[in-house]
This record gives structure tokens, C-alpha cells and sequence, in this order.
């Protein structure tokens, strides 16, 4: 079934109100006071809002609605709108007299009901909504961001964005805290899984989609963690050294894609520094590039606690400062008040928020709680699982497997008999039935694989060995036709990985069964790339990520054949630690200032630096310019069918375009993701290649169809540090098509001016 016609089954709205409780934060007081709630109460917070207001005609602009209602509020009534109110978990000296005003999500923003504003509710959602088991109540899991990110398929992120809004919307909440976009720089970083991998033009393309649609369903978009937040080693306390043209070229590119496609009402600041100045008061990326630069018309929340000034970060830039009101409450007015910050400056930031509330519909359609379409959204999760596993190797036609050939089915795997892994922290989705996870809880989602399994292969011996003994493992898989391992990599929020190696001995485990049977299959449950020292011995690997609600379902319907693989990596799979650009993590030294410290008084400063230098070489650009060879590269992913390219021809003009035919050569129908890359003339000082465009094609056997795309100037462009601005190097630029970025068929040099 077509993507386009498979997402217009579903329909109907989620339910969960969401709890996000920090298990564990010992982080100090971001305190308000007991004065808000009882200026709030005199606001009439608890009725309903006042709708009889001449800002409440839709045909205005939200710009004009936003400056009619600006003109209307007290001094304080703005001080309320550019703060948090605190969250479940939060320490704080002076407990909430009005817990109910929240939702019991991240955060909230008061509104102003005598002006007919509603409370801002907010919910961490990367790839759900999180903690709905505290209420008892339902929410989809989606693959990682990650395994999303390998369909390629920008219907599938508006998909997986429409769940998540809808989802959000029927639990109380009206602004969603997902949209992660941070650049692959660092594999080990503990939330890779949240990411769109390590190309910006791939990484922007889709989380701009996905947060186009969740911001259709009226709720408040926000794009994440701006800028450079690529380790969460010493995440508060680190500052990103990076050169401007590097910078705008990477990681700023992804996002200058996302908020152009997606225009979010919100982008959240991040913990780390940049150049020597943290993030939520960084002018040169707030004010400089995100708002006079891209035109950027939102508001910009920091990160929970990453607010670190008054003055400075509401001068740089910053609008909201969240969960509290350490800087943008008590000390914010008496700024405005000793003349400190203007009332212009002020304004400013209160138009913009309330612009964004406008903008994204949350005044016109407030939420209405609802109940779950629980089977539309499952099988919109198992759709974009299907499309995201990556297989990676499939020696002698090993997959899919015959049903009629295969009599015994070896399951091993340390919980192949519970679920599949999910990413933790502040994306954790609570799997059906199972209390709140913790912050950094292993969360496992049903349905098993082994009784998955057997329903695929109901003729079959399907026996399950956790592999705590190797040796029973391997004689298991000795008796057995086909040996599957199911090998899990955790990822979470506030950590990283020491490595990219398997953990709890599963290679050791992986060898022994391989060595019993060389029919081997291993599925993989990472967020992020893993060495595999094991690959030369098994038949065949599938890259699973964290395949979310019914990832055991879309995992069999391939191994199975029902469904036919046409995944490709958004990021590299390196053969070592040793060949990224950084083989050792930086990380604070004993002694410096610690991460709760600079939370809990926000005035501490960088306490240690890493140096990008390897600037515009991320990724597959790196490995390319430094010749290092990889497991496995960018862009790459197998099918069951195969295809050839042919006819290429480019033409240059203001938008490049680049056409060619792609054809299924195989037996069975499937889709190829054709990428495009282009290489600079040499004077442009840039990587080997760069990924400019691609196009998914779904092709019947031995079906041929022409492909054409675009290619825009910004593109092929670099940024000139010297201008501050774009520009086209005058040169050869050489083409290059095919099916990943090692494996490209057809190249043409055109000459651009």
C-alpha cells in the first residue's frame, strides 16, 4: 500500500493527560510565589477564557491580533506569559497552591483569561507523548527519531508529526517540546536516538515536515536543542567551539531547513555554550541568524534550566525562560522597571509569544480531551517501522525467510521474550500496561518477538534462549534452521555512551551462535551506530533502532518478507571509535563547576571546551575527506530487489535540476530512495561530496521511471564568513546519483556561474 494512501486510514484523537516526572533531579529552587497564583485567581484563571474580544476575529493576522492584545496587558499579565510554572519533579521551596492550573506535562505558561489567552500546556513528545501511565492512560510510541529518519520519507514524518499532535491535543496539551534536529557529530551522544541523523539537508527536510503537521493540528511546534548541543557530557556546562562558516553549513543549516518548511511557533535554546556564550543568551544565534537572518517570527524557550541572566539573555534574545521564573519573573520586572530592559525589548518578547499562540491555533481551538484511536495510531507506528529498519546484510538471499523451508526458528536475545527497547529520559513514552518509567529507566514495548514470531511462522519450533549462557544459546541455535538475536544498544537523556560496542557481553554472544549456525539473523534495537566484530559470521543484520509500539510486528513482517525493506542510514556507521574525528569524549575534569550547580544558580560559566575542528566534515563528509573506510556508509541499505540507474542529465539554471531513470531489476516490488550529491569546485574549500537532494521511487519488477529533482542554489553554496551571506562558487560542479554515498552510478560536470 502507498504511503500517502495509508496515512489517510487513520483518524480521531489519543488520550493521556502525561505526567513528566524527573525521578531523581535534586536540582535547587527556580522558585515562584504564592503572589502569581493569587494575582492569577483575581484574573479569573480557573473559568473560562473571555472570548468576546475584537482579537478573537480569525480573519485578522496573528501579528494583528498580537498587537491589539499586547496593547491590553498589565505590566505583570506580560511578566506571566514569558515564564514557566513549574513541573511535576521540579525541587522548588514554594509548593504550586494551584496545581491544577497544570497538566501535569513539562511545563506551563499562564495565559491572561480576561483577554481570552489559554495556559500554554507543554509536553516533552520526541517520538510520543511521555508519561501517560501516570494517569493510566494511552500513548503511541513511534520509532526513534532516528529509525525515522532512515525512511527518507517526508509522508511519513508528517505522519508521525499528525499522530504525535493529535495524541498531544486529546490529553490537554497545546504545545509539544519535540523536534529534535541536532547534527550527528558525536555517535556516542546518549540522545542520538532523538535526532534526523547527520546530514543537515536530510535532517531538515524531515523534522521540518514532521513539525509542519503536528503544528496542524493546533498545537505550538517547537524546534530543538539550537545550537551545537551534540554530547550531554557536562551538556550545561560545555561550550561548542566552532568556526561561523562550519557552523552555518551544519548544524545551523538543519535548523535554517526545519523552521523555514515547518515556521514552529517555538524554538528551544539549548544548555551547551557556543563560542564563549551560552546558548539562551547567545545574540549571535538568537537575534543574529534565527530571527533577523531567517526571519524567525516565534519565541525561543530555553531548555529547563538553561536560562542563565536577565538582562543579557533577554537582549540576545531569549523570550521564555522555563520550567521557572528564576530570571524572566521577580528580576525581569524590576529590570523593566529601573530601565534595565525597555519596554520595547519586553514587548518584543510578549508579542511573540502570543503571535505564536495565534499562529498555531491553540486560541481558536482549545484542546478538548478525548479518547485514543488506539488502532490508527499503531498501525501508523508499524508503517513507519516498516519503512525505517535498515537491512544491512543478507548473505545468500538468507531474507525473507520461507515459511515452508524453515521448521525451527531459534529466538535469542536477553528480553526477546518481553518487547523491544526504547530510548530513555525526556522522551521516554511509557509502554500499555506498565507503570511510569523513571528518568532513566530501560523501558521495554510489547508485543514479544518470540510469540510475535511463532504467529508469523505458526508451522514452525520456535524455542527462546535469553543468552545469558552463550553455550546453551549456541546449541539452541545449533538444532535449530534459522537462529535469530535480538541485541539492544540503550540510549538515554543525561548520558552517554562509553562506546559504540553492544553491552552486557552480546558479541561474545553473537560469535557463539554464528559459530553454531552460520544461518544467523541479528536485529538490532540501537539509537545510534554499533561496532560489529561479528559481521563476517552471520547471514544477515537488520538495524531495527527503537522500533516503538508494534516494532516486533513491522520487525517479522520483514524477516518474513510481507513487507519489503527500502530503509537507508541517515548516518555512518564507522568500523571504530578510533576513526571519528573525536576517538576520545570530551568531558568536564574532576574539580570544575558541576552540571546541578550551573542548573540550579544558572550563573556559572563554560567550565570546558570542545573544538569542532573538523568543522564542515560531519558524518560520511568526513570519512570521505579523511579516506577512512567504514562499516557501513551513509545512505546505504539493502532491499530484497535490486535496481540500476541510467540517463542522467542535469541543468543548470537558478534551481538546479538533475534528472534520471531508475529501474527495479529484481522479482518483487520495492522502493528506492536515489540520492543525490554534488561535488565543489575545488576553490570552494569543501568535503569530497555533499547530499543535495533524493527521491523515493516505488517501482513494480522490472518497472523503469524517469526521476526528477531539484536542487536549490543554497545547496551547492557556501557560506562566506567574510559577507556573512551566501554564495556560488563559479566552477565544475560534478553530479553524482545512485544508491547510497559510496555506491553512486552516474556522475555529470556541469559549469555554474
Amino acid at each position: 500500500m502507498k504511503m500517502n494512501k495509508l496515512w489517510q486510514l487513520r483518524g480521531g484523537f489519543s488520550a493521556t493527560i502525561g505526567f513528566f516526572v524527573l525521578a531523581g533531579m535534586t536540582w535547587g529552587f527556580l522558585g515562584f510565589t504564592k503572589t502569581v497564583f493569587a494575582q492569577h485567581r483575581m484574573h479569573g484563571q480557573q473559568v473560562k477564557e473571555d472570548r468576546n474580544h475584537p482579537w478573537m476575529n480569525e480573519s485578522l493576522s496573528p501579528d494583528e491580533r498580537a498587537d491589539m492584545v499586547l496593547k491590553e496587558m498589565t505590566l505583570d499579565e506580560k511578566i506571566d506569559l514569558l515564564h514557566g510554572m513549574g513541573m511535576p519533579g521540579w525541587p522548588r521551596e514554594v509548593q504550586n497552591p494551584q496545581p491544577e492550573l497544570g497538566n501535569g506535562g513539562a511545563g506551563f505558561v499562564l495565559g491572561v483569561p480576561r483577554l481570552g489567552i489559554p495556559i500554554i500546556q507543554m509536553s516533552d513528545a520526541a517520538y510520543g507523548v511521555r508519561s501517560s501511565a501516570e494517569n493510566g492512560r494511552y500513548s503511541t510510541a513511534l520509532p526513534a527519531n532516528v529509525g525515522a529518519a532512515a525512511s527518507w520519507d517526508t509522508d511519513a514524518a508528517c505522519a508521525f508529526g499528525t499522530v504525535i499532535g493529535k495524541e498531544l491535543r486529546a490529553q490537554g496539551y497545546n504545545m509539544t517540546l519535540g523536534g529534535g534536529v541536532n547534527l550527528t557529530r558525536e555517535p556516542r551522544n546518549g540522545r542520538t536516538f532523538e535526532y534526523m541523523g547527520e546530514d543537515p539537508v536530510l535532517a531538515g527536510m524531515l523534522v521540518g515536515n514532521l513539525m509542519k503537521c503536528e503544528q496542524a493540528q493546533n498545537v505550538i511546534g517547537d524546534i530543538k536543542h539550537y545550537a551545537v548541543n551534540d554530547q550531554e557530557s557536562g551538556r550545561n556546562e560545555v561550550d561548542s567551539i566552532i568556526s561561523k562558516r562550519a557552523l552555518r553549513e551544519s548544524d545551523l543549516l538543519a535548523f535554517e531547513i526545519g523552521v523555514g518548511i515547518a515556521q514552529p511557533g517555538a524554538v528551544m535554546c539549548s544548555y551547551n555554550a557556543v563560542n564563549g556564550d551560552f546558548a539562551c543568551e547567545n545574540k549571535y544565534l538568537l537575534t543574529d541568524v534565527l530571527k533577523k537572518d531567517w526571519g524567525f517570527k516565534g519565541f525561543v524557550v530555553s531548555d529547563w534550566g538553561g536560562t542563565h541572566s536577565t538582562v543579557k539573555a533577554s537582549a540576545a534574545g531569549l523570550d521564555n525562560e522555563e520550567p521557572l521564573d528564576q530570571f524572566f519573573g521577580a528580576k525581569l520586572k524590576a529590570a523593566v522597571e529601573a530601565g534595565k530592559v525597555s519596554m520595547p525589548e519586553l514587548d518584543e518578547h510578549v508579542r511573540r509569544v502570543l503571535r505564536s499562540e495565534f499562529a498555531c491555533g491553540i486560541v481558536d481551538h482549545p484542546t478538548q480531551k478525548g479518547v485514543a484511536d488506539v488502532e490508527g495510531d499503531l498501525a501508523i507506528a508499524q508503517r513507519i517501522e516498516e519503512q525505517s529498519a535498515v537491512l544491512l546484510k543478507n548473505a545468500g538471499g538468507l531474507l525473507p525467510l520461507n515459511s515452508a523451508a524453515v521448521k525451527s526458528i531459534a529466538v535469542i536475545g536477553p528480553h526477546a521474550s518481553e518487547g523491544m527497547m526504547s530510548g530513555g529520559g525526556s522522551a521516554q513514552v511509557d509502554a500499555p500496561g506498565r507503570p511510569s518509567a523513571g528518568w532513566q529507566a530501560q523501558v521495554w514495548f510489547p508485543p514479544s518477538p518470540a510469540l510475535t514470531l511463532q504467529a508469523k511462522f505458526p508451522a514452525a519450533k520456535v524455542q527462546f534462549d535469553s543468552g545469558k549462557d552463550p553455550a546453551s544459546a549456541a546449541a539452541l541455535a545449533k538444532s535449530s534452521d534459522v537462529a535469530i538475536v535480538f541485541a539492544y544498544q540503550w540510549e538515554s537523556e543525561g548520558m552517554d555512551l562509553p562506546n559504540l560496542t553492544l553491552p552486557v557481553m552480546q558479541d561474545e554472544l553473537i560469535e557463539a551462535v554464528a559459530a553454531a549456525n552460520p544461518k544467523t539473523i541479528v536485529v538490532l534495537e540501537t539509537g545510534t551506530a554499533v561496532t560489529m566484530p561479528w559481521l563476517d559470521k552471520v547471514g544477515a543484520v537488520l538495524e531495527a533502532w527503537y522500533g516503538g509500539s508494534r516494532g516486533a510486528d513491522a520487525v517479522m513482517n520483514i524477516l518474513n518478507g510481507d513487507v519489503n525493506p527500502s530503509a537507508k542510514l541517515p548516518m555512518t556507521f564507522p568500523k571504530s571509535v578510533e576513526d571519528l574525528p573525536h576517538p576520545q569524549l570530551v568531558k568536564p575534569g574532576p574539580g570544575e563547576t558541576g552540571e546541578k550547580a550551573v542548573m540550579k544558580t544558572g550563573e556559572a560559566k563554560p567550565t570546558f571546551s570542545v573544538h569542532y575542528d573538523e568543522g564542515l566534515k560531519v558524518g560520511y563528509k568526513w570519512y570521505d575527506a579523511e579516506k577512512k573506510p567504514v562499516l557501513f556508509p551513509f545512505g546505504y541499505g539493502l532491499s530484497y530487489t535490486t535496481f540500476a540507474y541510467s540517463g542522467l542529465k542535469v541543468t543548470a539554471g537558478k534551481e538546479t535540476t538533475v534528472n534520471f531513470t531508475v529501474k527495479n531489476t529484481g522479482s518483487r516490488e520495492g522502493a528506492e530512495i536515489a540520492e543525490v550529491y554534488a561535488a565543489l569546485p575545488a576553490s570552494a574549500g569543501e568535503p569530497p561530496k555533499r547530499l543535495v537532494g533524493w527521491s523515493k521511487v516505488e517501482l513494480k519488477a522490472g518497472e523503469s521511471k524517469k526521476v526528477s529533482v531539484n536542487v536549490g542554489e543554497k545547496y551547492l553554496s557556501i557560506y562566506d564568513g567574510a559577507s556573512d551571506g551566501w554564495k556560488l562558487v563559479p566552477g565544475s560542479y560534478t553530479f553524482m546519483v545512485g544508491g547510497s554515498s559510496q555506491e553512486l552510478a552516474l556522475h555529470e560536470k556541469v559549469e555554474l556561474k
